[in-house]
């Protein structure tokens, strides 16, 4: 009778681990997308910090 269905007893399985491997590609993606803002960001950080070094240096101490 339960062919008749074609039950199978590891279909959630099955559905929960391919849910699983859609959400792990998901989280590797966001991954990779915080990896390239840390940079980005890393990036113009060190462009600030160049700027306020040469703006601190360029400026006259007063007396």
């Amino acid at each position: 009778m339960l062919a008749t269905f074609n039950w199978r007893p590891v279909y959630d399985i099955e559905q929960e681990t391919e849910q699983l491997k859609i959400r792990s590609l998901e989280s590797e993606k966001r991954t990779k997308l915080l990896e390239i803002e840390d940079k980005r960001l890393a990036e113009l950080e060190s462009r600030l910090d160049a700027l306020l070094l040469s703006a601190d240096s360029s400026s006259q101490t007063p007396p």
